[in-house]
C-alpha cells in the first residue's frame, strides 16, 4: 500500500466550468499505482468540483444558466456581501455541489466513464486562482 498527493494550480476566467481530466489522468499515470482511490479536494469555498458530461460543451452551458437562476446575484436576503455582490452566491453554489470527489483507480487509471470528465466549477465572475489536492493510495 502507498499514497502520493499533488496539487494542481488553475488560473479561471470567471464562472463557469473547467476541464482538468487530462491532468489528473496523467497524474494518476506518473503515481504508478495501478489500483486505488483517488480523492480530489478544491481548497476554496467559491468553487466547487463535478463530474459532468465532456462532451456536448451545452450542458457546461446549461448547468451554469440554470446555476445562475437557482442561485442569483444581489439577492437581498444576502448579508454577506463584503466581496462584492457575487461572493455569498458562489458559496451557496459551492454548497449544492461538491468540494471533493472519490474516484476509484483501475488499471492505472482513473474509473471515469466514457462521456465523464472531472472540472473546477469556478462560481466567482472575477478571474481566479484556484488550489485543487489530489490524494492517491492504493497499490
Amino acid at each position: 500500500m502507498r499514497q502520493t498527493t499533488y496539487q494542481i494550480e488553475m488560473n479561471t476566467q470567471g464562472k463557469g466550468l473547467y476541464s482538468f481530466t487530462d491532468q489528473i489522468n496523467h497524474w494518476v499515470k506518473l503515481s504508478g499505482l495501478q489500483m486505488g482511490l483517488l480523492t480530489i479536494f478544491v481548497k476554496h469555498t467559491s468553487a466547487s468540483l463535478l463530474i459532468q458530461e465532456n462532451y456536448d460543451p451545452d450542458v457546461q452551458t446549461d448547468l451554469e444558466r440554470f446555476f445562475s437562476r437557482l442561485v442569483p446575484e444581489g439577492d437581498p436576503i444576502y448579508s454577506h456581501v463584503l466581496e462584492g455582490p457575487d461572493d455569498m452566491p458562489a458559496h451557496v453554489r459551492a454548497a449544492l455541489t461538491q468540494t471533493h470527489l472519490s474516484i476509484p483507480v483501475v488499471a492505472g487509471k482513473p474509473a471515469l466513464g466514457t462521456w465523464q470528465g472531472v472540472y473546477l466549477y469556478e462560481h466567482r465572475t472575477e478571474s481566479q486562482r484556484r488550489h485543487v489536492l489530489l490524494h492517491l493510495i492504493g497499490e
